[in-house]
């Protein structure tokens, strides 16, 4: 059972950054892939970036949305993966959820299906204003 825990949104003005936190425990973390989502109101949640848990050097999938603006990091050490938000934009508002997954993926796989995620965080409201 892994619980996941978000941290770090709030209320920005647009071209303005926030960095989110997701503290992970009850898992492998090292061994466990894990992504961003975020679900703006009457909005399908839909996947932000997501990445692998492979090491030395993890892989990462940004959504088409925020590529080049968001980037996607994780800190086996510290069972945390953060999302560092960069160039925000009003259409960015959302709540943001961390999910991992307890398949047995490949260990250079990025999940990108919510289906392939089941454990969820709370998730955390982002809101840029114009």
């Amino acid at each position: 059972q892994v619980q996941l825990v978000e941290s770090g949104g709030g209320l920005v003005q647009a071209g303005g950054s926030l960095r989110l936190s997701c503290a992970a425990s009850g898992g492998t973390f090292s061994r466990i892939a894990m992504g961003w989502f975020r679900q703006a109101p009457a909005k399908e949640r839909e996947l932000v970036a997501s990445i692998s848990w492979s090491q030395p050097t993890s892989y990462a999938y940004y959504a088409d949305s925020v590529k080049g603006r968001f980037t996607i990091t994780r800190d086996n050490a510290k069972n945390t993966v953060f999302l560092q938000m960069n160039r925000l934009e009003p259409e960015d508002t959302a709540v943001y959820l961390c999910a991992a997954t307890s398949l047995g993926l490949s260990s250079s796989y990025t999940p990108r299906n919510r289906r392939e995620y089941d454990y969820w965080g709370q998730g955390t409201q982002v809101t840029v204003s114009s």
